[in-house]
């Protein structure tokens, strides 16, 4: 693992540019590019089986025309998956450069979750647990809900008064909700700022850029579509009251130094300046998303690090937004033991997914670990219905994000960019 970081640092700068890797070749001629071409045709045929499975595509137009045109049945993809898995076992790989073996496992575990997807599609059942490791090759821990309790405590201490916990909480986040006709104008100011102190840290592409619209009707918050060319569409979805650190958050998690920068990375350092093509295409349900998902959270704590990001809301974001910053440092402590709830959302999607607890009582576990109003647990469960273990990528991967950047030195945004613009999988962060 060392040798791959050491060959990362290479990758943003450290260290001179590294001479190409000699190709690994297997029988018949067989290379990691071809298998690589042939990975990109199962994961877009999948597209065509599963829609929303295929994230983001940027290669060639014919491909995506010709899986479009006549897609392998499921049964049939399966089978292709496998193939795909025995050809790249049969290409070795000692002795070659890190990046060349990594690019190998890259591909192994991307295979590996693609034939588990598969036979979800056909039937398949697993647990959450088994089903998160499957796809993004990390086994969450389910703890008891009775262990939020304590935490739920201290929140009660520190919003006293009468009603439900989730109803006082409620109360004292309204006074931080934008208004409507501000939203645009502390989004762009939000986005902004997430961009400069990105933009102090990591070089991005020269033409990067996005748009942004308010959606609704949808079961997420934010979602980023990169379009390829260092180029994003990211959409906030309006149905539900956005306070004023959900400004800073979605700008750094969907765009900076979130998922615009990964994606734009990610196509500098693979597609463009070395053809390896599996990077054009991002299947959701992949280790790619732990990795994406973590980071993005942990880049809010690393663009907005202690009280960085209430002291933007107070002196930039509350006045664009009309409000009362009174408060703002309760706020912060409630929004620091929030976070500490996060992976109750584990077991009770365990459960419910699992059919041991019923629709309506998920709601209500929802309402009282996540303090979220009816309005947004139901919504929240609707993101459990469509999406199922994938949430496991945002808290437990931004916890391990975090570590593993933590580790690599002081300098943890060079540790991030080395993220970035890798082909790390989330069994090398541990």
């Amino acid at each position: 693992m060392r040798a791959l970081v050491l060959a990362l640092l290479c990758f943003v700068g450290a260290c001179a540019t590294p001479p190409a890797p000699a190709p690994a070749v297997g029988p018949g001629g067989d290379s990691l590019d071809a298998v690589a071409r042939d990975y990109v045709a199962l994961i877009l045929e999948i597209g065509e089986r599963e829609p929303g499975y295929v994230d983001a595509y940027y290669g060639p137009a014919e491909w995506q025309a010709a899986a479009h045109a006549s897609p392998r049945t499921v049964p049939q993809l399966i089978q292709g998956a496998a193939g795909l898995t025995d050809r790249l076992n049969a290409i070795p790989v000692a002795g070659a450069e890190p990046m060349v073996a990594q690019r190998k496992a890259y591909l192994l575990a991307h295979v590996s979750a693609a034939s588990a997807r598969l036979r979800m599609l056909s039937g398949e059942k697993m647990s959450f647990a088994d089903e998160a490791y499957a796809l993004f090759g990390v086994r969450p821990e389910l703890r008891p809900l009775s262990d939020y309790d304590p935490v739920l405590d201290q929140i009660d201490a520190l919003i006293p008064g009468s009603g439900s916990l989730t109803d006082r909480v409620t109360e004292f986040r309204s006074h931080y909700v934008i208004p409507k006709e501000r939203l645009q104008a502390v989004m762009d100011a939000a986005i902004a700022e997430c961009r400069a102190r990105t933009a102090r840290h990591i070089r991005l592409p020269a033409n990067e850029n996005f748009t942004l619209a308010f959606v609704g009707d949808k079961p997420w918050s934010g979602y980023n579509y990169y379009q390829g060319n260092a180029q994003s569409k990211i959409e906030i979805n309006a149905d539900f009251p956005i306070y004023t650190e959900r400004a800073i958050d979605l700008g750094c998690h969907e765009g900076y130094p979130g998922h615009h920068v990964y994606n734009a990375l990610l196509e500098q350092t693979f597609v463009r300046d070395r053809g390896w093509v599996e990077m054009s295409v991002y299947p959701l349900f992949s280790p790619m998303s732990f990795v994406a998902e973590g980071s993005a959270n942990y880049g809010i704590d690393l663009a907005f690090p202690g009280d960085e990001g209430t002291r933007f809301e107070r002196e930039v974001l509350f006045p664009l937004a009309g409000l009362d910053p009174a408060t703002a440092e309760k706020k912060a402590q409630l929004g620091a033991l929030t976070r500490r709830l996060a992976r109750a959302e584990y077991t009770i999607a365990d459960d419910y997914l699992a059919g041991r607890v019923s629709r309506d009582e998920s709601i209500e576990r929802l309402m009282k670990y996540t303090l979220a109003d009816r309005a947004k647990a139901t919504q929240r469960l609707r993101f459990i219905d469509t999406y199922r273990s994938y949430i496991i990528n945002y808290g437990l991967g931004r916890d391990v994000v975090q570590a593993w950047v933590e580790r690599q030195g002081s300098d943890h945004w060079r540790g991030m960019e080395t993220l970035l613009s890798s082909q790390i999988l989330p069994a090398d962060l541990d």
